[in-house]
């Protein structure tokens, strides 16, 4: 079976070296994007202040409330742990707060999965 292993982490720094953990593991299909959190938002005080047309986009480039959220397929559930247990080196207690969030679920398919080796 496969899984997606989501990874949210508040601090925007530590990702590259979440990264580099993960490769150490053999994994190198991690898509990155850029998020916020409804919370991050609303404390920022810019839910009462949204323009009538804006873009989630725009508003996060004027305000610097960036997450990055990480997603990975794998195949083996050996792997899930191991990416837990990097990534809460890397970022921290994952229980505390403000430091990211972590979640897997199952894949029942995955069509285009590549396959990578270490060297390659």
């Amino acid at each position: 079976m496969s899984y997606l292993v989501v990874l949210i982490v508040n601090d925007p720094d530590r990702v590259a070296q979440v990264l580099e953990k993960w490769e150490s593991l053999g994994i190198y299909g991690i898509t990155i994007l850029e998020s916020s959190g409804h919370g991050k938002i609303k404390r920022a005080g810019l839910l009462e202040n949204l323009p009538i047309i804006t873009s989630l986009e725009n508003l996060l480039e004027m305000q610097e409330i960036h997450h990055r959220t990480l997603f990975s397929v794998v195949e083996k559930e050996e792997l899930v742990d191991q990416m837990a247990e990097t990534a809460q080196a890397v970022i921290g207690d994952l229980n505390e707060e403000h430091t990211g969030f972590f979640f897997v679920v199952p894949v029942l398919k995955a069509i285009g999965l590549q396959h990578r080796s270490n060297n390659g």
